[in-house]
């Protein structure tokens, strides 16, 4: 491993400058990355100068630094963790193996569509959120959206350095595509549904970089584990700046849960008198957790999967947690899956472990998304109120996987498609209340102001208050 690189036109530490190759590739890519940037990221705010860290290094201690860029002039750059000496690929066929620094050809094919993928959510949700500085609650929360924007197009980059080191003429060419694909594009869409769909407010906004920013999270741990060294060690880089989505996301809904909560301590429970006072009512905020957490559930793929038997017996993709699993191999193992059977009735299959990889990573995540209801919750219990959120099963409002072909109320009890559809607006966002929820959507940009449906941070950012200006306009 190189020291970093700061002074290159791409930072790096993976001693791009030793590689003329692909140094060219990379700096003929990066134009059109910028191109893509300025058509297709926030939009409004190109000029701007904003308040953004910038990773400078792979370190737990000083890995960023924070200062004011405007934003196609931030520093995206290739970091990959320092490497482990004599790493062995931890679980699978391979076990105990030297992990690969090459990509092994037989799995060469594999490889390509994991890195792919993962790279095409990257862009993906960059282009789901463009249009929400217009009306941001905040310039906090302004910031922060920006932040996690650049951040997104540096997890590109990362996956793209890949592609195009150990791809070649395919790795560019998918490279290439990863900016012609578009999002909610009927021609030419991004390859998970969850990032086609729309994100037009900013309560959609914090559920989807509680959610989805999460499911992100499982699958980079799970890739962190990978024997081909150099995704690992790019995948537990990404994990560091992928904490501060989420907690973006987190702390979003439990502000405006908190503003709620002392609205209704004033004026009751009633959701017309709430909305009169411009706040989001607790059955609207749930609404809308069932809708972008289970949308988010999609995102493992089937429960039963050979793909997802092949990823794990090649070495390249891992379980959460796979160095504190008993059984590295899981050739022996079974997972109890809940399925519907022909008399309508759920009962337990018994899934060879290897098939239901997808369903162990999702329980992980289950139980993860579980303890951010539990805060969220805590925010409702401190104002003294009895009111809870939750999770809906993992069955309900399912696009992928066995109980896609099926309808399930929030609780996973099997019903008949006419009740769902008669019940669904009591369980998902209707079209009043995405119309609602929008209409409160008026933005905030005078430092240390505060839209009404929201109420402010604990803190600011870096040791800022919140009511510094984060972001500055051109003429500023």
């Amino acid at each position: 491993m190189s020291n970093v690189d700061l002074s290159a036109k791409i930072p790096n530490n993976v001693d791009l400058n030793a590689d003329k190759r692909l140094q060219r590739a990379l700096e003929e890519w990066q134009p059109k990355f910028v191109d893509w940037w300025r058509s297709m990221g926030p939009e409004g705010f190109q000029t701007h100068d904003v308040y953004l860290r910038t990773a400078v290094n792979v370190g737990r201690e000083g890995w960023a630094n924070f200062g004011y860029v405007k934003m196609p002039d931030y520093r995206w750059g290739i970091f990959l963790e320092e490497p482990e000496q004599d790493r062995k690929v931890g679980f699978g066929d391979h076990l105990g193996k030297p992990a690969w620094q090459q990509v092994p050809g037989e799995y060469r094919n594999m490889l390509r569509r994991i890195i792919v993928t993962q790279a095409d959510t990257e862009p993906a949700s960059v282009e789901q959120q463009r249009l929400l500085g217009q009306t941001c609650p905040s310039v906090y929360d302004l910031r922060n959206l920006f932040q996690v924007n650049v951040e997104e197009g540096r997890h590109l980059w990362a996956m793209v350095y890949l592609l195009q080191t150990y791809f070649g003429r395919d790795g560019r060419e998918e490279a290439e595509d990863l900016l012609r694909r578009r999002s909610g594009n009927a021609d030419n869409p991004r390859i998970l549904g969850t990032f086609n769909e729309p994100i037009k407010d900013w309560l959609s906004f914090f559920m989807f970089t509680t959610f989805t920013d999460r499911d992100g999270k499982f699958q980079l741990l799970a890739l962190s584990q990978s024997g081909f060294d150099p995704l690992a060690r790019t995948c537990r880089f990404m994990l560091t700046e992928e904490a501060h989505h989420m907690f973006v996301g987190e702390t979003g809904v439990g502000r405006a849960l908190q503003r709620t909560a002392e609205t209704m301590n004033k004026v009751g429970t009633d959701p017309a008198i709430l909305r009169a006072h411009h706040v989001i009512d607790l059955p609207t905020i749930q609404k809308y957790l069932n809708h972008w957490y289970t949308s988010s559930l999609d995102l493992f793929g089937g429960e039963r999967s050979s793909n997802a038997a092949d990823f794990f017996a090649s070495g390249m993709k891992g379980r959460y947690n796979e160095e504190k699993q008993d059984d590295h191999v899981a050739l022996a193992g079974e997972y109890d899956l809940s399925v519907r059977g022909a008399d309508g009735r759920m009962h337990v299959e018994k899934v060879p472990l290897r098939n239901a990889m997808n369903e162990v990573l999702r329980d992980g995540y289950v139980g993860d998304c579980e303890f951010v209801c539990q805060r969220w919750n805590r925010v409702l219990e401190k104002a003294g109120r009895a009111e809870r959120l939750e999770l809906p099963s993992r069955r309900f409002r399912r696009a992928q996987g066995i109980y896609a072909d099926g309808c399930y109320d929030p609780t996973g009890n099997p019903i008949s498609s006419e009740e769902f559809e008669a019940r669904k607006a009591a369980w998902l966002p209707s079209k009043e209340d995405l119309a609602y929820v929008q209409s409160l959507m008026h933005p905030v940009t005078e430092a240390g102001k505060i839209a009404s449906w929201i109420s402010p941070p604990a803190k600011g950012i870096d040791d800022h208050p919140f009511e510094w200006e984060y972001v500055r306009p051109p003429h500023a």
